[in-house]
C-alpha cells in the first residue's frame, strides 16, 4: 500500500474540527458554523467535481442545504461528521447524474501537469497532488470506484472505515480502490511531456507514514 500523508500537512484542505464546534453550530452559533463550512467545504467541492464535473457548486449548495436542515440530527465527531458531510453530498450528485442521465467527461490536457522529478517516489507526489484543481480532473478520469477513494481518503481525510460507510464497500476494498488510484496516477504524471509554458501542479511534501487505518 502507498504512504498516507501526516494529516497536519493537509491543514488546508482538510482542517480539524472539534465536536465542541460541531455542537455549537447545532446549537445556532453562526460563527462555529461559519467555521465548519470553512473547514470542510473545499475538500467536499473537490470531491464533487470528480463526480459532477462543472456541476460541482450547484451540487454542493444542495448538499449543504441538506446539511444545515439536518445538523440537528447528527452525532459524532470530526471524522463522522465528514463522513456524514460526504454521505449526502454524494446522494446529491447521484440524483444530479440520474436526472442529466449521463456522467460528466472531464478532459485533461496533458499540459497541465509537470514531469515529475526522477528523483521522488512518483506515487507518493501523486497522492499530494490532490491539492490542486488540475490534479482533480486528472482523477476525474479514473475508474469512478478508484477517484471516489482517492478524494474520500487523501482530499476528505476520511479513514478507510468511514470512507467504506459513505461507498457501501469494506474499509480493505477502498483501500484497494485508493491504492489502484493512486497507481494510475502515478503512471500519468510520470509520463506527461515537459514545457516551459505549461501549467504547474503543485506538489505539497508529504513525509512518509504509516498507512492510515
Amino acid at each position: 500500500m502507498p504512504p498516507w500523508p501526516d494529516r497536519s500537512k493537509w491543514a488546508s484542505m482538510a482542517r480539524v474540527t472539534s465536536a465542541s464546534l460541531i455542537r455549537r453550530a447545532q446549537d445556532g452559533d453562526e460563527l462555529a458554523f461559519d467555521e465548519l463550512y470553512c473547514a470542510v467545504h473545499p475538500g467536499l467541492l473537490r470531491y464533487l467535481r470528480v463526480l459532477v464535473g462543472s456541476d460541482a457548486e450547484d451540487v454542493a449548495s444542495e448538499a449543504w442545504l441538506c446539511m444545515v436542515r439536518d445538523l440537528h440530527t447528527f452525532s459524532g465527531d470530526d471524522q463522522a461528521f465528514r463522513g456524514w458531510a460526504a454521505s449526502i453530498a454524494r446522494h446529491r450528485a447521484i440524483d444530479h447524474l440520474r436526472h442529466r442521465d449521463r456522467r460528466p467527461a472531464v478532459p485533461v490536457p496533458a499540459d497541465d501537469f509537470m514531469e515529475l522529478p526522477a528523483s521522488e517516489d512518483a506515487e507518493a507526489l501523486a497522492l499530494t497532488a490532490v491539492a490542486t484543481d488540475a490534479a482533480v480532473r486528472l482523477i476525474a478520469t479514473l475508474p469512478p470506484d478508484q477517484a471516489e477513494a482517492v478524494m474520500l481518503r487523501a482530499v476528505l481525510g476520511l479513514d478507510a472505515k468511514t470512507a467504506g460507510k459513505v461507498l457501501g464497500k469494506r474499509p480493505g476494498a477502498v483501500r484497494t480502490a485508493a491504492h489502484r488510484g493512486l497507481q494510475r496516477l502515478a503512471e500519468q504524471l510520470t509520463s506527461a511531456p515537459t514545457s516551459e509554458n505549461r501549467a504547474r501542479v503543485t506538489f505539497l511534501t508529504a513525509p512518509t507514514v504509516k498507512e492510515a487505518r
